[in-house]
């Protein structure tokens, strides 16, 4: 089953409010649905980047939440969103571009299915991630600063302390987005296996050929119980 996270997948008009990245009450009440649901099924959460930052949070308070997951996969996770945002503004034209046009064609879809409600027009004339998330946050959030929201989904202190399901971190030293560094600021926890590889770029592990990476066979052993 894949999750879309709320205006992800074209799915801005299945909600009024918007996405922010501390909305992980919503990824809980999924999970909860998805156990419900099949009560008989083992569940395994596997996400990348802002994804793999949800998968680790939602480790953190599975017990709390009374969630019965199995394993957790992590690739890629943002640790520390202040480094990632850094570095996406200062480094690759490529990804910037990508992140930035991806984010204007999902504001233009919400606005165009919820037009009395919002106006992204200065938003859209930004060509800095930085900016856009700090105006964002001022004006739809209820966070009273940048500071503060990226903050409140920071993986770091005591924040996986309550971390008890099965969980793999998969970085790269590579990547070009996520500072493998931060990995290294986590704590050593019990329940936490910890894998950086020399090269993977940002969710890539492409090695050239055809058929399915390092990382997919991985992962499908994992689930496979192989």
């Amino acid at each position: 089953i894949r999750l879309n996270l709320r205006d992800h997948g074209e799915t801005e008009h299945l909600n009024r409010d918007l996405f922010h990245s501390c909305r992980l009450a919503e990824v809980v009440g999924a999970v909860r649905s998805l156990q419900r649901k099949h009560p008989r099924h083992e569940l395994t959460f596997v996400g990348f980047s802002l994804g793999g930052n949800f998968a680790l949070r939602l480790g953190a308070h599975a017990r709390s939440e009374d969630l019965d997951l199995a394993r957790i996969v992590a690739v890629c996770p943002v640790i520390d969103p202040a480094h990632a945002l850094s570095r996406l503004d200062s480094g690759s034209l490529l990804y910037r571009h990508y992140f930035i046009g991806k984010w204007r064609r999902s504001l233009l879809r919400k606005s165009a299915t919820w037009p009395r409600r919002y106006d992204f027009s200065a938003m859209l004339q930004m060509s800095s991630l930085t900016r856009m998330t700090d105006h964002f946050v001022r004006r739809y959030t209820p966070y009273p600063s940048l500071h503060h929201y990226l903050k409140s989904y920071t993986i770091g202190g005591d924040t996986l302390r309550g971390l008890d399901v099965d969980t793999w971190l998969i970085a790269a030293a590579d990547d070009p987005i996520l500072p493998v560094e931060d990995v290294g600021r986590l704590p050593t926890l019990r329940q936490l296996r910890i894998t950086r590889t020399r090269y993977g770029g940002h969710c890539g592990y492409c090695e050239g050929r055809p058929g399915p990476s390092w990382l997919e066979l991985s992962i499908g052993r994992m689930l496979s119980g192989r």
